[in-house]
């Protein structure tokens, strides 16, 4: 099994659920044959690494998922909470979650440009750093290719149309495809 734990990127903000880049993965896995795998998407909208890592274990526990893909960080870097808080954060769901036998599916998030280099570097980088760390699976930027392209987005500028969910879940795939040919 796998879960989603994220903010509104993978929660279907703005559209309807069925939309969103986490049912059309549970299409993609059910068209590759790939039955044995079913998607539990926990994330929520406005979601902070500070209310992810609190809700993680009760989650964990119900749950017993094979691969965490973990997407958090945006709400607490749009805020323009302390890199090393958020790091922490991140650091003990991943822990949390390795500790419980999942493999962790990191995804990096970017800021908007007006937060300043001093800040969206060091956020940016964190998520490289924690990959490197504890040996995770990452994607690098979610909206990779999306973000920068006004039609994908919606009007906040933030979070991206149903027509871009399809382009996520390339973005997802291949490292999900290889973190789950190794797990089973």
């Amino acid at each position: 099994m796998i879960l989603v734990w994220g903010d509104s990127l993978s929660a279907s903000y703005g559209m309807d659920e069925h939309q969103g880049w986490v049912a059309l993965l549970q299409e993609r896995l059910t068209a590759e044959g790939l039955h044995d795998w079913r998607v539990i998407n926990g994330s929520v909208s406005g979601e902070t690494t500070a209310g992810g890592l609190a809700r993680l274990p009760a989650m964990l526990a119900s749950t017993s998922p094979d691969i965490i893909i973990l997407e958090l960080g945006g709400n607490d870097g749009l805020r323009g909470l302390p890199v090393p808080t958020i790091r922490e954060n991140l650091a003990q769901m991943i822990e949390l979650s390795q500790g419980a036998g999942a493999r962790v599916l990191l995804s990096g998030i970017q800021i908007p440009p007006n937060y300043g280099p001093r800040y969206t570097g060091p956020f940016y980088a964190q998520y490289t750093e924690l990959a490197q760390q504890y040996g995770l699976a990452l994607i690098p930027f979610l909206l990779d290719g999306i973000a920068e392209n006004a039609e994908f987005m919606q009007d906040d500028g933030i979070h991206p149309t149903a027509e871009a969910q399809p382009l996520i879940v390339e973005i997802v795939w291949p490292v999900l495809n290889q973190l789950m040919a190794t797990d089973h």
